[in-house]
């Protein structure tokens, strides 16, 4: 994928369909690493499936025989000197304490780091297309940290006022834009 930001809104798309409530999003930056997190708390893998899973040609996906998300994201972590791993605990053994987390480590100033892109456009994409899920976005950066939980917009909001409704999307465009510093 050319930018991160596609490979964080593949993987957040795994965990919804894995009927995930919350998906944390947490960039962890330094002057020359990049740390990308997501956690779930969707129904897991098993092991079996855990073992495969960064096989292009182990997917749970109906509509393709191939699952390229986590298989490229490896790659793009290792292609810089960085690594990737998973974790996951099934539901049906873990009732109280399952879901997936996958972490990737990126060395920013290898030739073959990919940029992390349009992070704010994958946010409110996510948002957009599961406002029924909560996300938790965080990014740490030197000098400033950018963060959303809609799990705060909904207390606000009430329960009349959808997520996805086009005027909280732009609210959270706009939020996400001036925190990062690029609406000059």
């Amino acid at each position: 994928m050319k930018e991160l930001s596609l490979n964080i809104l593949d993987i957040a798309q795994n965990s919804i369909h894995a009927e995930a409530t919350i998906v944390r999003i947490i960039l962890t930056e330094t002057d020359e690493t990049l740390k990308l997190e997501i956690e779930d708390d969707g129904k897991g893998m098993s092991e079996e499936f855990l073992a495969r899973v960064t096989d292009p040609f182990s997917t749970t996906r109906k509509t393709r025989k191939v699952g390229l998300g986590l298989p490229l994201l490896k790659l793009a972590a290792e292609q810089t000197g960085g690594h990737m791993t998973i974790s996951s605990r099934e539901k049906a053994i873990a009732p109280d304490h399952h879901g997936t987390e996958v972490a990737a480590l990126f060395y920013k100033n290898h030739l073959d780091f990919t940029p992390l892109g349009d992070v704010i456009s994958t946010v409110v994409s996510l948002v957009q297309g599961s406002p029924d899920v909560d996300f938790v976005f965080v990014h740490e950066m030197p000098d400033r940290t950018v963060e959303l939980d809609t799990r705060e917009l909904r207390e606000v909001l009430g329960e009349d006022i959808p997520l996805s409704s086009p005027d909280v999307l732009v609210w959270i465009r706009e939020s996400l834009t001036e925190q990062y510093g690029t609406g000059d």
